[in-house]
């Protein structure tokens, strides 16, 4: 499904600085079929890819402005498939992909190692890891209060399970939490969102279930095939929009997820039944 993509971000600089920016959409087997970025005033870019997933990149060597602009637009293909979890098979974690390991341990925003009581009391009692991420995702959407402005950049998995309260980076990170608490792979996921209210970048997170990684949103937000994925993580910390270096003032931000295809319509699949949608 073809969707057309924009994100302005706007700033203050106040000394040179430097900003590295995640949002361009991620070259995978979604396809990119047109895409500009335009930065005001004129600036010097390096375009990067993190070392880890290959996540698109962009540095930027700042002078003092008052006013800059940072412009994306695309046009994506999104690319996913819908599997039937018909039977579970039990994933050794010792023939786990060397790639995939690193999604169970604890992380800075994601306290796995003090979750396990409470998920496996919860959760455990499943008959297999789809059942459990199902639950717990579903426990987090019913238990957790979508609260703009109630979190900020400190905010653990650990304080949301307390607090009670979140946006969609807390929700995710909470997920990704209690899924490595029950000893399977999880990872952070940002991207563009169809019909999201309002606007924004949004974060869910997927699980590594029967040798796949399946797309989960306890946020139930927007369609689970209505993304454009722009990067993925251990957490927040690996897939942030922006990562700021030196006195820079943020202005404001404006995102937008079209949808261009008129013979299909993105549906909003939440996992009531044993089906999942895999980005990839």
């Amino acid at each position: 499904m073809k969707f057309k993509v924009k994100s302005e971000l706007k700033y203050k600089i106040k000394s040179e600085s430097t900003i590295i920016l995640s949002i361009q959409a991620l070259e995978t087997e979604q396809k990119i079929v047109s895409e500009e970025l335009v930065i005001s005033p004129k600036t010097d870019f390096k375009e990067l890819l993190s070392s880890a997933e290959a996540n698109r990149l962009i540095s930027l060597a700042l002078k003092p402005t008052e006013n800059l602009s940072i412009s994306y637009q695309a046009i994506v293909e999104n690319a996913f498939i819908i599997k039937e979890i018909k039977e579970f098979k039990e994933v050794d974690i010792a023939k786990l992909p060397s790639d995939v390991l690193s999604y169970l341990n604890p992380s800075r925003y994601c306290q796995s190692d003090k979750m396990y009581r409470l998920a496996n009391n919860m959760f455990g009692y499943k008959k297999d890891d789809f059942e459990k991420v199902k639950a717990l995702t579903y426990w987090i959407y019913l238990n957790v209060e979508y609260l703009s402005g109630s979190t900020n950049s400190e905010t653990s998995a650990y304080d949301t399970v307390t607090q009670q309260a979140g946006v969609c980076r807390d929700f995710a990170h909470l997920g990704i939490a209690l899924c490595r608490a029950l000893t399977i792979p999880a990872r952070y996921f940002t991207g563009y969102a169809y019909q999201l209210k309002p606007q924004d970048f949004h974060a869910c997170f997927e699980a590594y279930i029967n040798g796949q990684w399946l797309l989960f949103d306890a946020t139930r937000l927007m369609p689970l095939n209505g993304m454009i994925k722009i990067a993925i993580g251990r957490d927040a910390a690996d897939a942030a929009v922006a990562n700021i270096f030196g006195d820079v003032a943020f202005i404001s931000s404006k995102v937008s997820c079209e949808f261009l295809d008129k013979d299909f319509e993105p549906f909003h699949q939440h996992h009531e039944n044993r089906f999942a949608i895999s980005y990839l």
